[in-house]
């Protein structure tokens, strides 16, 4: 299993892959196609718990999925998104919320959601032994603040906040950097200034590595963002497989004599 170390080492050398994973059947799939990291993302709150965005997730939804993903997970690296309102707001609180992902749940770092207001607890967060993997550009949490889910740091101003934070989260001890929906350009600026590796989602070829939502990849969603790409059409499947069952069992087709047993002993009840 890689660890940050092995993780910060491939910065410039190797392209690092990373997916999210919510369950441990598709962690397992994830896994064994050798992704670098498991990204247990709060995205899960659309893909998974029904929610329209991600803030009714909660630091017990993170954990309990976070477990299942650890469980069967033998060679990514596990990191746990940590969830609306769970860090930033108390230090204590930020600090029990993120090393519960860890203590509980088996993960190996933690993803922030950054701005001004994480670099020290990021800082504290690696002193007392939690990596952390920063998030820069789009940051989903703050949809109320954006009124959706525009690209980031199309700007002069815009861009060199971006790069500032980055490069404080860098010295604060973050071990990579996930950057979501800026211009290429920038991410590519990004990269160029920092030693730790960047993680491009919507950010252009010249990060690191890249991340995606693994329903996206996989072809689950009924909707993905113009930046995601999808490389299989599972939802095409699963539902030709549920309408196949359902026409099974109401033509009476299904259970056949190969699915059933009849014990020979046993005597007539009724």
């Amino acid at each position: 299993m890689p660890t940050v170390r092995d993780l910060k080492a491939k910065a410039g050398d190797e392209p690092i892959t990373m997916l999210t994973a919510y369950d441990a059947p598709t962690a397992a799939i994830v896994d064994e196609a050798g992704t670098d990291i498991i990204l247990v993302g709060d995205s899960l709150g659309n893909t998974s718990l029904g929610y329209e965005t991600t803030l009714p997730v909660t630091v017990d939804d993170m954990v309990r999925h976070t477990a299942a993903v650890s469980r069967v997970t033998d060679d990514a690296l596990v990191v746990a998104d940590m969830p609306f309102l769970s860090i930033g707001v108390d230090e204590s609180d930020s600090v029990e919320n993120a090393g519960r992902m860890l203590k509980e749940a088996d993960a190996q770092a933690v993803k922030l959601e950054c701005g001004p207001h994480t670099v020290e607890l990021t800082e504290k967060l690696v002193q007392l032994g939690i990596p952390v993997m920063a998030h820069l550009g789009l940051t989903p949490q703050h949809v109320n603040q954006y009124g959706g889910y525009p690209r980031q740091g199309t700007d002069q101003e815009a861009a060199e906040r971006i790069l500032e934070l980055a490069e404080a989260h860098e010295e604060a001890g973050a071990f990579s950097l996930v950057l979501e929906h800026v211009p290429a350009n920038l991410a590519a600026d990004v990269t160029q200034a920092l030693e730790i590796p960047t993680i491009g989602i919507g950010a252009g070829p010249d990060c690191d590595g890249q991340v995606l939502v693994v329903d996206d990849v996989v072809g689950l969603s009924e909707w993905a963002p113009s930046f995601s790409k999808q490389f299989g059409n599972v939802r095409a499947e699963m539902e030709s497989a549920v309408d196949d069952y359902v026409s099974a069992v109401e033509s009476g087709e299904f259970p056949a004599e190969e699915h059933s047993h009849e014990e020979a002993d046993l005597e007539d009840l009724y």
